[in-house]
C-alpha cells in the first residue's frame, strides 16, 4: 500500500485535500450491537473456560479477512491494548427479523474503541459518532483492488466500502488508526441478532425511560404516534424491545445521535451489572457465551475460544467503576459532526500514554519493573525508550509550528541519538509523525517509534532513518507535562457503576 518515498512527501501524513460531499444519509436502524458483546462475552469466556465449552463455542466464532488491514499503521505499543467494536446493521440472514427495512449491505452506525490499560485495572471506551467527518484511507475492495483516500466523509461510510453483506471491518479499522494514532490490536463486529439474543440470555437488562415512548418516536416516517412502546420509569427489556430502546432517537432528549450514544453507554453498563449480579458460573453464563460468540465476527487474532479466553483473562480485574465511557470531542457542522481539536488529539495522546480518564498513569510500570528484575531499583524502567547511542536520524518539521524540529532534535540527542540535521519538510500538512527507515534499519525504527507515540513506520530505499513530525506531535504535551484527558471530556465520562438514570441524553 505505502511505497517508498522521501519524508517530505510521505503519503498519509496529511488529512487535507478536496472536500467531498457527504454520502447520502442511510436509513437509521439499530444503534448498539457494540462493545457490550466484547465486555460481556469475554468476561463470560474468562470464567467458563472448560474444555467442553471450547468445543461448543469454537464452531460459532467467525473471522474476517485481515488482508485489508493497512500496512501503513501506527507502531505497536506496550502501553495497553486497543479493541475496536463495531455494530453491524445488516439485514442479511437471521438479522432480518430484527430490522424494519430491507437490504443486505453491511452498515455500521455505532463504534467504540476500547483501550484496555496496561495495568489491567482500567478500561476506557471512546464512542465515535457515526456522522463524524473523517478521512477514510485506502481500503481493499472484494476484488482485491484498493480505493483512494476519501476526504471529509462520514465515519460510518468506511464499513460499507465494497457494499457487501459482511461489511468492511478492516476499512473501519484503518480509519480508526488514521484518526487516533492508536494501533488497533483486535477488531470485533457484533450483529442485530446477536445483540437481541444476548439480552435474552441474561433475562433482560434494566433501563431508565424518562417519558412514555411511542412507535412514532422510534420511526418518524410513521407520521403518527402509534402504540406505546415504553412506559416512563425503570424497567427491564430484552430481545426486540432492547433493540428498540437503544435505537430511539427522536423521543428522548434533543433527538440527536449524540444523545443516543449516552443512552447506549448506560445500557452497556447496566448489562455488565446484570451479568455480575447473576454470578459468574458456567451454568448461568453459557447461554450468554453461546449467543455472544454466535453473533461476533472477529479478527484472526481472536479467532478461537482459547484466544478469546486468553484475552478475557487479561481483563478480569477491571471493575465497573474503572470502566469509563467517553465520546469523541465533537461539534455540529451542519447535519454532520466535526471533531473538536485540540481536545480530541489530547484524548488520544493520553490513551497512547496510558493515562486514565481520572489522570492516573495506568502503564503498570512498577509491576513491569518487578517482573523484569528482582532488584528493580538497579534496572532501567522497561517502559523507558531504549538508548539511541550509535544511531543517526534526520528530523523534518511537517507542520507550521515553529521550532518543532529543534525541539524533537534536542529530545533525541538527550536520548543518545546523533541528529544529522533538521529541516522543514516539503509539505507542512502532516498529522501523524512519519518514520522512514532504510534497508536493515527496521529495528532502529521500532525503537525510535517509542519516542513518538502513534508514529507511522514506512520503509524507504535510501539508507538510514528520518522522522517527519506531524501536528499530533506538535499538540502533544511536553515531556514535563504528562498527557491528560481534557477536562471537557473527563467531566462527561460515565463509569459503568453510575446510576442508570443519570446522564441519559445530551440536550
Amino acid at each position: 500500500m505505502a511505497g517508498s518515498h522521501k519524508a517530505g512527501h510521505a503519503r498519509g501524513g496529511s488529512r487535507k485535500g478536496a472536500v467531498g460531499a457527504p454520502p447520502a444519509r442511510r436509513r437509521r436502524r439499530g444503534r448498539l450491537r457494540l462493545v457490550l458483546a466484547l465486555l460481556v462475552s469475554l468476561l463470560v469466556l474468562a470464567v467458563a473456560g472448560a474444555g467442553w465449552l471450547y468445543l461448543q463455542l469454537n464452531g460459532d466464532i467467525r473471522t474476517f479477512d485481515d488482508g485489508g488491514v493497512s500496512g501503513d499503521r501506527p507502531a505497536a505499543s506496550a502501553k495497553g491494548q486497543n479493541v475496536l467494536v463495531i455494530g453491524s446493521d445488516s439485514r442479511a440472514g437471521d438479522n432480518e427479523r430484527y430490522g424494519h427495512g430491507d437490504g443486505d449491505i453491511g452498515r455500521s452506525d455505532t463504534a467504540f474503541l476500547m483501550h484496555v490499560h496496561a495495568d489491567h485495572q482500567h478500561a476506557t471506551a471512546v464512542s465515535i459518532p457515526r456522522d463524524t467527518l473523517v478521512d477514510v484511507p485506502p481500503c481493499r475492495l472484494p476484488d482485491g483492488t484498493w480505493t483512494k483516500t476519501q476526504h471529509h466523509v462520514m465515519f460510518n461510510s468506511a464499513f460499507s466500502v465494497g457494499d457487501t453483506a459482511k461489511g468492511n471491518p478492516a476499512c473501519t479499522q484503518n480509519t480508526v488508526e488514521k484518526l487516533t494514532g492508536l494501533r488497533v490490536d483486535h477488531t470485533v463486529v457484533v450483529d442485530f441478532a446477536g445483540f437481541a439474543k444476548m439480552t435474552e440470555a441474561v433475562g433482560g437488562v434494566q433501563v431508565c425511560v424518562p417519558k412514555d415512548i411511542y412507535q412514532g418516536d422510534l420511526n418518524p416516517n410513521l407520521h403518527a404516534r402509534g402504540e406505546r412502546l415504553f412506559t416512563k420509569g425503570v424497567q427491564e427489556v430484552s430481545g426486540q424491545k432492547a433493540l428498540d430502546y437503544v435505537r430511539i432517537r427522536h423521543g428522548i432528549g434533543d433527538g440527536s445521535d449524540i444523545g443516543r450514544i449516552q443512552r447506549q453507554q448506560a445500557f452497556i453498563a447496566s448489562l455488565m451489572k446484570k451479568v455480575k449480579s447473576r454470578g459468574l458460573s458456567p451454568t448461568t453464563l453459557f447461554p450468554l457465551a453461546k449467543a455472544a460468540t454466535a453473533s461476533m465476527t472477529v479478527d484472526p487474532g481472536l479467532g478461537s475460544a482459547d484466544k478469546l479466553i486468553s484475552f478475557a483473562l487479561s481483563m478480569k480485574s477491571i471493575d465497573l467503576h474503572n470502566t469509563k465511557f467517553v465520546t469523541l470531542p465533537w461539534r455540529y457542522e451542519g447535519a454532520r459532526v466535526a471533531i473538536v481539536k485540540p481536545q480530541a488529539d489530547a484524548l488520544f495522546a493520553a490513551l497512547r500514554a496510558d493515562r486514565t480518564v481520572d489522570g492516573e498513569d495506568a502503564g503498570g510500570k512498577q509491576e513491569q519493573a518487578q517482573a523484569a528484575s528482582p532488584n528493580p531499583s538497579t534496572s532501567p524502567s522497561p517502559s523507558a525508550p531504549p538508548s539511541g547511542a550509535g544511531v543517526s536520524v534526520a528530523v523534518y518539521n511537517g507542520t507550521t509550528t515553529k521550532g518543532l524540529a529543534a525541539r524533537a532534535a534536542d529530545s533525541l540527542k538527550a536520548g543518545g541519538y546523533t541528529v544529522t540535521g533538521t529541516a522543514t519538510a516539503a509539505t507542512q500538512d502532516f498529522v501523524h509523525t512519519v518514520i522512514e527507515y532504510g534497508p536493515g534499519a527496521r529495528a532502529h525504527a521500532d525503537a525510535l517509534a517509542q519516542r513518538f507515540p502513534g508514529a507511522l513506520l514506512r520503509p524507504a530505499k535510501a539508507a538510514g532513518l528520518s522522522v517527519t513530525l506531524g501536528s499530533k506531535y506538535a499538540d502533544a504535551p511536553s515531556d514535563n507535562a504528562p498527557a491528560a484527558v481534557p477536562s471537557e471530556v473527563a467531566d462527561k465520562a460515565r463509569s459503568a457503576d453510575d446510576n442508570i438514570c443519570s446522564g441519559l441524553s445530551y440536550g
